[in-house]
Formats: C-alpha cells, structure tokens, sequence
C-alpha cells in the first residue's frame, strides 16, 4: 500500500502486514485495486464518519474453507447455544471490567459479584446494570456514554471502531456470518455477530482511554490514535499460552463456530487479566 500525504513523502505498507484498514479523515481517496487486494488477503476496510464511528465496511467474500456449512450451523444454531454463549460472554465482560476499575484505583468487586450471577441469556440484563456502575466509577459521575458525543466520547467511538474492525475480520475469517447475531439483533445493524463477540474486549479500549484523558486533553489527534490502535497487541494469557489481542478474537470467534457446529458452547476467552498486566495499556510506551 502506498500513502501519499500532504507535505509528506510517500510510505509503503506490505499488504500481508494489514489486518484493518480504517479510514477516519475527509478528502481521502483510494483506489479500487487496494481494496480488491487487501479483501483477498483476508483484510478489512472501515470507512468511518463524523463521528469516527463507522458507516460503510470491506469485507471479504470467502473467509473460510467451511464458510458454507459454519453459517449453515449458524443460521439452525438453538435458542439454547445462543443464551449460552452470550451467558460465557457477559460474564467475561463483567469479570473484565472488574478488573480494569481495580487498576484505575476504583472498586470493581460490585461488578465481579454480578459476573458470578448471570444467567442463560442474562434475562436479568446484569450487563446493563453493571454499565450504570461502570461508567460513572471510570471516568466520574457525571460522565454519560453517548456515541455521537465529543471528548472521551470520541476517543471511545474511535477506539470501538478499531475493536470492532477487527472482531469484523475474525469472524469472517472464522467463516461466520457478521449479521446473525446471538444477542444483538438489530435489523438495520449489519454486525450484529461482531457487537456480540467484541464485548469481553471492551475494557481495553476504556482503559486506553482513561489513562489518555488522565494525561493530556481528550483529542483524537494521531498520538491518540496510535495508543488505541495499539490495544489490538495487548499480549494475553488464553489456554497456558500468551497471545494478542488479535489473535484471541480470531481463536473465540472459530471456537464460537465450533460450538454452533457441535451444539456444546465452548467459548475460548482469555483469562481474565490481572491489574498489573494493564499497565501499558494506553501508555506512551504501547
């Protein structure tokens, strides 16, 4: 890939060293061979808008060998696989966000309760609950998530978009379909599978953001960018082994597809992290 800025020199990219490819300035221009061939080797491309949230996708046609009988799995998948599933993901997302509290120097113990609690489905929407805990202990009371606000706001859509992208690539790549989700189904959302499964992984980009705005003001200018890019190679412990970011979301989403295939949910997720391994995230040293 060659890019071409104003009062800059031209760069080069090896095509095989992109997973994601996200577009997020005006006056961009591409070329349709640079699409075409970052989709044959498995690549997304992201078009972002005002709010640096995402509004278009690249997507590859064929992302796996057993695309064809996995989303067939996927389509006949139970009620009960689903409410399982999304039971493996809530807990972890609760469990995550315990523990990103306790390394801001919060109590996450109100949250680790409610991962000890949820149910089949989470009929008692603890993930809900634990958010109206969560984001007031992160970032102070008055703070109120909304994607098309400014300040943290924006680093988090940003930040989201990134996650998002590339949850988009394991999925495919794991030969699943992005729209059929397992909890989220919105019909005008077009990665419901994708909002499901990035869930667990969230807390990585909260934290980037937190320890952004603790340092200097909450722009999204390229240093920022760069930090909440870098969450994506956060090394992990998944299964005795140590692995990134990337590389865990590629690994739950063809475990997902594995268990559609089986009817038994077994859902490969990293290890809930301890405080210390969070210290750079969101550092200048990412």
């Amino acid at each position: 890939m060659l890019v071409h800025g104003e009062d800059e020199p031209p760069r080069r990219v090896p095509l095989d060293d992109i997973a994601v490819l996200i577009c997020n300035a005006h006056r961009l221009t591409y070329s349709n061979t640079l699409f075409a061939r970052l989709a044959e080797r498995g690549a997304v491309v992201v078009l972002c808008g005002s709010n640096h949230a995402p509004v278009a996708w690249v997507l590859p046609v064929v992302g796996n060998y057993e695309q064809t009988g996995r989303m067939r799995a996927q389509v006949a998948a139970g009620e009960a696989v689903k409410r399982r599933a999304w039971q493996h993901l809530v807990r972890a997302k609760l469990l995550n966000q315990a523990v990103v509290l306790e390394a801001t120097g919060a109590d996450g113990a109100a949250l680790a309760a409610m991962a000890t609690r949820v149910r089949p489905g989470d009929p008692d929407n603890l993930e809900g609950l634990g958010a109206q805990r969560y984001w007031p202990a992160l970032f102070g009371k008055g703070f109120r998530r909304d994607p098309d606000g400014e300040g943290i706001n924006a680093l988090l859509n940003w930040g989201y978009a990134v996650l998002r992208s590339a949850t988009a690539r394991a999925t495919v790549g794991a030969g699943l379909h992005p729209s059929l989700g397992i909890h989220h189904h919105s019909a005008v959302n077009p990665m419901c599978l994708v909002d499901d499964l990035m869930e667990p992984f969230r807390h990585f980009v909260d934290l980037a953001v937190k320890r952004l705005a603790e340092a200097a003001p909450t722009a999204l200018d390229k240093t920022a960018k760069a930090r909440l890019v870098s969450t994506l190679y956060v090394d992990l412990r998944l299964g005795g082994e140590i692995s990134p970011l990337l590389v865990c979301l590629e690994r739950l989403a063809v475990s997902l597809a594995r268990s559609f295939v089986s009817g038994r949910v077994r859902l490969t997720l990293p290890d809930p992290p301890a405080p210390l391994d969070l210290s750079a995230v969101g550092r200048e040293t990412c």
